[in-house]
C-alpha cells in the first residue's frame, strides 16, 4: 500500500466508523446549505410583501431547526472521526513500540534516543491529525465547494457563479506552489525538533556529570543552538503558513468582488431575485471557507506524511537477529523465566522470537506467563574457532577463541579494557549476530535455539546496571510474579537485604531514575538479585562487582558459589580475587586468548595474570597499611 503499508490495514478496520462520521459531516453540509435559502426565501417574501407574521414565525422555527441539527450532527462526526483518529494512533502507536522492541541491540548503538521519542510523539500527533482533522477537512473540502456551486448555479445561473468561481482557479497553482516548498520545510523542522529533544535527554541523564565539572554555561549554550536551529526550522514553515493564508484569502477576495458587481447589475436588471442573490453570496460565502481551509488541508497532510515516511523508515528496519525457521520451537509450561541484571523493558523484548525474547540485556518476555518457555537443561557452553567482526569493521575484535564449559563449572576471563570480554559475554544470549558453527549449548549451534528459550536459561548482570524508577521489590521482582520470600531470598544471596531492612519502607522503596537513590554497588547487587531470581541454568556476571568493596564482593561470591555448583557460570573481573576460585580462567588480550588455567597455574606462568595479581597483592597491602 505503498506509504500506508503499516497503518493501511488499522484504516480499513474502522472504515465503518469512518463512514459513519462522514455521513454525520454531509449531514451537517446539508444543513448549511438549507439556511441560505430559507433567507432567501425570507426576503424573497419580504421583497413581494407576503411576509406576515405567520411566515416570518415558519421561517425563524425553520432556521433554529437547522441550526439544531447542525450542533447535533456537529458533536456526531466530531465524535466519530476524531475518536476514530486516536483508535488509530493507538493501534500504530503499539506497532511502532513493538516493532522498537523487536529491533536489534546495535540498532540501537547507532541511533538517537531524542529522535526515537520524536517519531513517537511529535510525529505520531501528526499522523493522528491527518487521519482526523485532516480528514474532516479533506471532505469538507470536496464536499462543500461542490454542493455550493450547485446551489449557486442554481440561485444566480451559469454567468455569475462562472464569473465569481474564476478568480478561485488561482488557487490550485499558489496551493501547488506552497506544496513544493512546505514539504521540505516540514521535514526540516521535524529534523530540529528530534535534535532538540535528544540534546534535553542527554541533559538530563547526565546532569550530575555537568555540575561536577561546572558545564553548567557550555551546556546551555548547546542548548540554546539546538533551540535556536528549532526555532528557524519552525519560522521558516511558519513564513510559509502565513504567506498561504493571506494569499487565498486575496484570491478569495476577489470573488466577491465580481459577485458584487455584477450579481447587482443582474438584481438591478431583474435578472434575479433579491432573495436569490442573498442566496447566492451565502453560498459563495459557504465557498470560501472549504477554498481557504484547502491551504490548511495541505499543511495537514504535508506534515503527516512527513512524519508517517520518517515513522515508515524505522519499521522497514528489520532486525538483525531473529529465529531461524529450522529452530526448534522452545516448549512451554508454567515456569518462571529469568531476566537479566540490567534488563531494558517491562517484561521482554524479542529480536524477533515470535513474540518472546529479550532486551538489551537478555531479559525473557513473560508477556505469556502462563507458558513460559522451559529453560534448557544441557547448558554445557562451547566455542570452535569463534571470530567475531562488528558490522562495518574490518578489524575483528575476537580471533580463534575457542573454550569448553561444563554445566556446574565456573569460566572467569580477566582482560585489559577492550580485549573484547563484554563481546564474548553478549555474544552468548545472542545479544550479536552468531556466526554459524562457532557457539554450542548442550550440542546445539546457538543459532538453532529459540531466543526466547536461549535468553530465558540465561541470568546475565551487565557492566552497566539499569533500574527503573519503581521499588526495590518490583526491581528484583521484574514484574515476573515471585513471592516475597523468593525475592528476599535472592537479596541475601546478593548481600543486599541488610541494606534493604535500613530503608525506611523496606522493599517497597522507590529508587528513583535509573536508582538514582542507591549506590553504585547498591545498584549492583539489585543487579544481581534480579538475575539469581528464578534459579537460571546460566549465569553471567559481567564485571558487576566493580563498585562493591573486596569483603562484600567476597561475600557475595560466596553465597553464589552455592548457585554456581548446579548451573554453567561465568564471570568477568578485574579482580583477582573474584575469580581465583573459578574452575577456569581465560587471559584476553586483543580478542585473543593469551593465557589459559586455573589461579595457581596462572601464577607460575608469570605472565599478564601473575603481573595483575602482583600488582593488587601490592595495592592490597598499601591498603592495609594506610
Amino acid at each position: 500500500m505503498g506509504m500506508l503499508r503499516y497503518i493501511g490495514d488499522l484504516l480499513l478496520k474502522h472504515k465503518y466508523r469512518y463512514v459513519l462520521g462522514v455521513i454525520f459531516l454531509i449531514c451537517v453540509d446539508i444543513l448549511q446549505l438549507i439556511i441560505p435559502w430559507i433567507l432567501g426565501e425570507a426576503t424573497n417574501s419580504l421583497e413581494s410583501g407576503a411576509l406576515s407574521r405567520d411566515t416570518l414565525a415558519g421561517f425563524a422555527i425553520s432556521l433554529a431547526l437547522a441550526a439544531a441539527g447542525i450542533a447535533v450532527f456537529r458533536f456526531l462526526f466530531r465524535y466519530t472521526l476524531y475518536g476514530v483518529s486516536r483508535s488509530v494512533e493507538l493501534s500504530f502507536r503499539n506497532r511502532l513500540y513493538a516493532h522498537l522492541q523487536e529491533l536489534s541491540v546495535n540498532w540501537f548503538n547507532t541511533h538517537k534516543t531524542g529522535d526515537l521519542m520524536a517519531h513517537a510523539t511529535n510525529d505520531m500527533d501528526n499522523v493522528t491529525m491527518a487521519t482526523g482533522q485532516g480528514v474532516i477537512f479533506a471532505v469538507d473540502c470536496l464536499l462543500v465547494p461542490i454542493a455550493a456551486l450547485a446551489m449557486m448555479w442554481r440561485t444566480g445561473g451559469f454567468a455569475l457563479t462562472a464569473a465569481s468561481f474564476a478568480p478561485l482557479l488561482l488557487l490550485s497553482v499558489v496551493v501547488f506552489l506552497f506544496m513544493r516548498i512546505m514539504q521540505s520545510a516540514a521535514h526540516k523542522q521535524q529534523e530540529a525538533f528530534s535534535n532538540l529533544t535528544e540534546t534535553a535527554r542527554e541533559n538530563f541523564s547526565g546532569i550530575r556529570v555537568i555540575k561536577s565539572f561546572v558545564q553548567e554555561e557550555k551546556e546551555t549554550e548547546r542548548f540554546r543552538r539546538a533551540n535556536e536551529a528549532s526555532r528557524r526550522a519552525n519560522l521558516r514553515f511558519i513564513r510559509l503558513m502565513s504567506m498561504m493564508f493571506p494569499s487565498v484569502m486575496l484570491v478569495a477576495s476577489l470573488s466577491f468582488v465580481i459577485a458584487l458587481w455584477y450579481g447587482g447589475l443582474l438584481v438591478i436588471n431583474g435578472t434575479i431575485a433579491l432573495g436569490s442573490f442573498v442566496a447566492f453570496n451565502s453560498y459563495l460565502g459557504m465557498l470560501i471557507w472549504p477554498i481557504t481551509a484547502l491551504g490548511w488541508v495541505v499543511n495537514i497532510f504535508e506534515r503527516g506524511s512527513v512524519s508517517l515516511k520518517r515513522i515508515n523508515t524505522i519499521m522497514d528496519e528489520k532486525p538483525e537477529i531473529t529465529d531461524r525457521n529450522t529452530a526448534l520451537p522452545a516448549p512451554v509450561a508454567a515456569g518462571k523465566g529469568t531476566v537479566t541484571g540490567g534488563a531494558a523493558g517491562k517484561g521482554a523484548v524479542t529480536d524477533g522470537a515470535a513474540g518472546k525474547g529479550a532486551a538489551a540485556s537478555g531479559a525473557v518476555d513473560t508477556a505469556a506467563a502462563a507458558q513460559d518457555p522451559v529453560p534448557l537443561t544441557d547448558t554445557d557452553l562451547e566455542f570452535r574457532n569463534l571470530t567475531f567482526t562488528y558490522p562495518g569493521s574490518s578489524t575483528p575484535v575476537l580471533e580463534d577463541i575457542s573454550f569448553t564449559l561444563k554445566k556446574g563449572r565456573t569460566l572467569a576471563i580477566v582482560g585489559r579494557t577492550g580485549s573484547g570480554k563484554s563481546t564474548l559475554i553478549n555474544l552468548i544470549p545472542r545479544l550479536l549476530s552468531v556466526p554459524d558453527g562457532s557457539i554450542f549449548i548442550g550440542g546445539r549451534d546457538i543459532n538453532d535455539i529459540p531466543l526466547a528459550q536461549l535468553r530465558g536459561s540465561i541470568g546475565c548482570v551487565p557492566q552497566e546496571t539499569f533500574l527503573f524508577s519503581d521499588t526495590i521489590r518490583n526491581n528484583i521482582d521484574f514484574y515476573r510474579g515471585f513471592d516475597m520470600d523468593n525475592i528476599e531470598k535472592a537479596s541475601k544471596t546478593a548481600r543486599l537485604y541488610d541494606n534493604i531492612m535500613e530503608f525506611p519502607r523496606q522493599f517497597d522503596t522507590v529508587v528513583g531514575e535509573r536508582g538514582v537513590t542507591l549506590s553504585g554497588g547498591q545498584k549492583q547487587r539489585t543487579a544481581i538479585a534480579r538475575a539469581v531470581l528464578g534459579s537460571p541454568s546460566m549465569l553471567i556476571l559481567d564485571d558487576c562487582l566493580s563498585a562493591v568493596d573486596a569483603k562484600t564482593e567476597e561475600s557475595i561470591l560466596s553465597d553464589l558459589k552455592v548457585i554456581m555448583k548446579q548451573r554453567t557460570s561465568i564471570i568477568v573481573s578485574h579482580r583477582i580475587s573474584a575469580v581465583k576460585d573459578a574452575d577456569e580462567i581465560i587471559v584476553l588480550d586483543a580478542g585473543r586468548i593469551i593465557e589459559r588455567g586455573s589461579h595457581a597455574s596462572l601464577i607460575s606462568l608469570g605472565g599478564y595474570y601473575s603481573d595483575l595479581y602482583n600488582r593488587q597483592l601490592l595495592a592490597d597491602e598499601i591498603e592495609e597499611a594506610e
